[in-house]
C-alpha cells in the first residue's frame, strides 16, 4: 500500500474505480491508526465515507477523534488562490498547516487530494502542475503519503501529452490500473504511447517488460483505432504479477480483421505484429464499441 514519502496518481475512467481504490487506501489508513486527510468534492466525500462505513468503520467517531479529516476541495483551493493564481506561502499555511497538525499527533498521515484535478478541469494545466510541485515540496518537509486522481476525460488529447508526461514524472508512482482517453488524430498514437510508457516508468513493472514490445502494441492498437475505427479511443494499462494488459477501447462496432500474410507485409500486419509479441490478445464487445487488448509477459 502507499506509504510515507510516496506521492501516487490514479487516472480513472469510471468513478467506481476511483472510489474503490481510494476507499481501500483510506480504510487501510484507519486500520493502521493513521490520520486520513481527504480533500475532495462532496460527491466523492460521500462515496468514500460509504466505503469506510461498509467495512464497519465508525466514521462519525473517527472524524470526531481527528483520525479522518474531511475538507472540500474547491473551498480549500480558494483559500490559497488570489486573482486566479496559486500563492505558495498560503498553500504552506493552509494545506501545510493541516498536514503539520496531523503529523503532530504522532500518527502516520495518509492524504487524498483532487485540487489538482479541479485546476486541470478548469483549463489551468500550468496551475495543476505547480500545485503538484508544491505538494512534493511539502512532502520533503513533512513525511506523508499522498494520492491524487485525474479523470481520463480531462487529460485526453495529444495536446496534453507533454503535460500528462510531466504529471506522471512528478509522482513516485502511477497506480497499476491507469487509463487515458485520446481524440482521433495523427498525433494520438504517439500521445498514447507516451502515456503508457510514463505509467510503466513510474510503476514497479517498468523494468520487467520489453519497452519495444510495449511501444509496438500501443502504436498498432491505437493506430487501428484512428485509421480503421475512425474514432476517439481510450488506453488502459493493468499490471499483474506476471503480465501487463494493454487495452484500447474505441467507439466503432467494426471489429479488426486479422488479414492473411506475415508480419513483414507492408499493410495489414498490425495484429500479426501484436500477436507475435503478446502472450495473448483478443477483442471484446463493449456497450458502445469494442476493446482490443494484449497481454505482455513480465520478466
Amino acid at each position: 500500500m502507499v506509504g510515507d514519502g510516496e506521492h501516487v496518481v490514479q487516472f480513472y475512467e469510471r468513478e467506481a474505480d476511483l472510489v474503490r481504490a481510494v476507499g481501500t487506501y483510506l480504510i487501510s489508513a484507519v486500520a493502521e491508526d493513521a490520520v486520513a486527510i481527504v480533500i475532495a468534492g462532496e460527491a466523492h466525500r460521500v462515496a468514500f465515507e460509504a466505503e469506510l462505513v461498509g467495512t464497519g468503520i465508525d466514521v462519525v467517531r473517527a472524524t470526531e477523534e481527528g483520525r479522518v479529516v474531511w475538507l472540500d476541495a474547491a473551498r480549500t483551493l480558494s483559500l490559497f488562490m488570489e486573482d486566479g493564481r496559486i500563492e505558495p506561502a498560503r498553500f504552506r499555511d493552509v494545506v501545510g498547516g493541516v498536514v503539520r497538525w496531523a503529523r503532530g499527533t504522532g500518527r502516520p498521515v495518509r492524504a487524498y487530494g483532487e485540487m489538482v484535478a479541479l485546476l486541470w478541469d478548469a483549463g489551468d494545466i500550468l496551475g495543476a502542475i505547480e500545485l503538484e510541485k508544491l505538494w512534493n515540496d511539502l512532502g520533503r518537509e513533512l513525511s506523508f503519503a499522498l494520492w491524487c486522481g485525474y479523470h481520463t476525460r480531462s487529460v485526453a488529447g495529444a495536446e496534453h501529452a507533454e503535460a500528462l508526461h510531466e504529471v506522471c514524472q512528478l509522482h513516485s508512482a502511477v497506480m497499476p490500473d491507469a487509463a487515458a482517453r485520446f481524440h482521433a488524430g495523427a498525433d494520438a498514437p504517439r500521445a498514447a504511447r507516451r502515456f503508457v510508457m510514463s505509467t510503466l516508468e513510474r510503476s514497479a513493472y517498468g523494468e520487467r517488460v520489453s519497452v519495444d514490445d510495449v511501444q509496438l502494441v500501443v502504436s498498432e492498437l491505437a493506430t487501428n483505432a484512428v485509421i480503421h475505427a475512425g474514432s476517439a479511443f481510450s488506453v488502459s494499462v493493468r499490471c499483474a504479477d506476471d503480465a501487463i494488459r494493454i487495452a484500447v477501447q474505441d467507439w466503432s462496432s467494426t471489429w479488426p480483421q486479422l488479414r492473411g500474410g506475415s508480419p513483414a507485409a507492408r499493410s495489414g500486419r498490425g495484429l500479426h505484429l501484436v500477436g507475435a509479441v503478446a502472450r495473448e490478445w483478443g477483442v471484446e464487445p463493449a456497450p458502445d464499441g469494442k476493446t482490443v487488448w494484449a497481454e505482455l509477459p513480465l520478466r
